[in-house]
């Protein structure tokens, strides 16, 4: 019996039995006001501040390490949430559930990373030389959602918003063309025509776990004796209080970043027209965070500001998910998310009537190391279940050991030199699950697996995790190999078929046969560049003038794009 005949038949006998399916409750009228809900006004601007590799290391999040004046500022004119996080711990599979509102494990995108696609593209060089880092067997694929799935951004375009992304993509699967107004360094609401609402996103790239080690020798904006606090799983070592001291440094950098784009906000008078998010895309960069299932590599902070600071200086403290980020995006721009959507929307017109009782994660390969791990909390409780357990608990990756801090700690266990809070880390076999009190143990370490007292949580939780495994179709514990070939039959990547342009008497109706695949076009004039206008949506049947020509270009989600296609009127 295959290993793929195994899995397959895992989720068949799961759907035989019936087993329910991930519930989401939608309501047109808001829920009573027992969380900050403001009144959102038709069609409000959206601005994503988006900093990385960071946990709660922010005042108005408890670490008055550091002074951080703009995060302070958002803190106290809007609405900070509690218990925020990402479904997975690290950038690429976590911004897969952003901008799809789907766990990266039931899209096939859970893998860091499955190619060279964080440009938005990759030559024939990139992609050979992205192989050639790979474990034996792997290259490189792009995730394949169902054909329903689309980038959200896509919908608030149809709507009418101007969409913009400066500018970081990694989803695993090159961008649709239809997918943003603009995507580049140079993406800015102020680009947008006049009037039109606008959805954008800003990347701070300064809090990245890589600025540990790149800008070791910058001068750092705090004292270079500054105390810093140190996790018990860290040492107490010179060389860790100077990687966290640029961690704070690093802090205060993106809080000026953030700084600069809230005054350009209120230059143009936009402030109390725009809902501003400002949150990271995973946990903290320091080792045992970022790709651990550990608070510390899923808990982030976030922060929203609301239009007329409404509900100013109020805390949130539900369960909310990355995959709840497109389904309240859409939701605040009046659209009725989709039902294959896995998160729910927590704001605006559409929110969940009931909370969620529990938080799902997932993390499998992180580069050259593959692993399977998943965990469920509730909101006091933290369970992990481990699918690999024969292997040890650290994962030895060679990006992270750039950091001298990763390097102190390799150094104490080859020297038997580790306190036991670290150890824990280097266990050469890992239990099969892990239970953790995280009102008592905020660290997690502890594991309350085997302690009689909390049998019934831990069956509840194993249940818990169980079933969203099998809700999901989790893709995660397919082997990578076989996920790959399921994507590229006979080894090649799928392509769009091109579209088909239908011209009646007054309008042209544009088809393509792919199922799922997402159709951009362009009216072209001699006054027009086409390399230079953004592809509109096509939704319904259009008109183009006498004399102008029409681009047409079809692309589904982890396909290739179609051929672009010409029509002359």
């Amino acid at each position: 019996m295959t290993r793929h005949f195994y899995y397959s038949l895992i989720f068949l006998l799961a759907t035989l039995a019936n087993c329910e399916s991930i519930q989401k409750t939608r309501v047109k009228e808001q829920p009573k006001d027992t969380f900050p809900n403001p009144t959102i006004s038709d069609r409000p601007n959206i601005l994503w501040i988006v900093a990385e590799d960071l946990s709660p290391f922010i005042s108005a999040f408890g670490d008055s390490t550091v002074v951080t004046p703009n995060l302070d500022r958002l803190a106290k004119e809007g609405v900070c949430y509690d218990k925020f996080y990402s479904p997975h711990p690290v950038c690429a599979p976590a911004r897969a559930s952003i901008i799809t509102g789907m766990y990266a494990n039931s899209i096939g995108a859970s893998h860091m990373r499955t190619g060279p696609w964080y440009a938005g593209q990759a030559s024939e060089e990139s992609i050979k030389k992205y192989n050639q880092l790979q474990p034996e067997g792997l290259e490189a694929y792009e995730a394949v959602p169902p054909a329903e799935v689309k980038m959200f951004t896509e919908y608030l375009r149809a709507a009418g918003y101007y969409c913009t992304n400066n500018s970081k993509e990694d989803y695993q699967f090159i961008k649709t063309p239809t997918a943003w107004d603009e995507c580049s360094k140079q993406g800015h609401w102020r680009n947008r025509p006049a009037n039109a609402p606008f959805f954008s996103v800003f990347n701070l790239m300064v809090t990245h776990e890589s600025k540990i080690w790149d800008k070791s020798n910058d001068s750092l904006l705090i004292s270079d004796d500054l105390e810093v606090p140190i996790p018990p799983y860290l040492p107490d070592a010179e060389v860790a209080k100077s990687d966290i001291r640029r961690m704070y440094s690093n802090i205060i950098e993106m809080d000026n970043q953030v700084g600069d784009i809230l005054s350009q906000l209120e230059e143009d008078g936009l402030l109390d027209k725009t809902i501003v998010i400002w949150y990271t895309d995973h946990g903290g960069p320091l080792p045992r965070q970022k790709r651990l299932l550990y608070e510390s590599g899923l808990e982030v902070p976030a922060i929203i500001r609301f239009p007329k600071q409404q509900f100013a200086g109020q805390r949130d403290d539900r369960l909310i998910s990355f995959v709840d980020l497109a389904p309240t995006m859409l939701s605040i721009a009046g659209i009725e998310p989709p039902d294959y959507i896995q998160g729910q929307a927590f704001l605006a017109n559409y929110t969940r009537q009931q909370e969620p009782k529990y938080l799902y994660a997932a993390s499998d390969r992180f580069d050259e190391y593959t692993d399977r791990i998943r965990s469920v909390r509730d909101q006091r409780f933290k369970y992990v279940r481990y699918l690999m357990p024969e292997l040890p608990m650290y994962a030895d990756i060679a990006y992270r050991n750039q950091m001298p801090i990763m390097r102190e700690l390799k150094r104490l266990r080859e020297s038997d030199e580790l306190t036991p809070e670290q150890a824990l880390w280097f266990r050469l076999t890992k239990p099969t699950e892990e239970l953790f009190d995280l009102e008592n143990d905020p660290h997690e370490l502890n594991n309350l697996a085997e302690n009689v007292k909390y049998e019934h949580k831990l069956n509840e939780l194993r249940k818990a995790c169980g079933k969203w495994i099998t809700d999901i179709n989790d893709t995660g514990i397919i082997p990578e190999t076989e996920l790959i070939a399921q994507f590229k039959p006979n080894g090649t990547q799928p392509q769009t078929i091109n579209p088909v342009i239908h011209k009646t008497d007054s309008l042209v109706i544009i088809t393509c046969d792919t199922e799922g695949a997402s159709i951009g076009y362009k009216r072209i004039s001699e006054a027009n560049v086409p390399n230079q206008m953004s592809w509109s949506i096509y939704t319904e049947p259009i008109t183009i003038p006498e004399g102008h020509q029409l681009q047409v270009i079809a692309h589904r989600i982890g396909y290739t794009a179609s051929e672009v296609i010409t029509f002359s009127h």
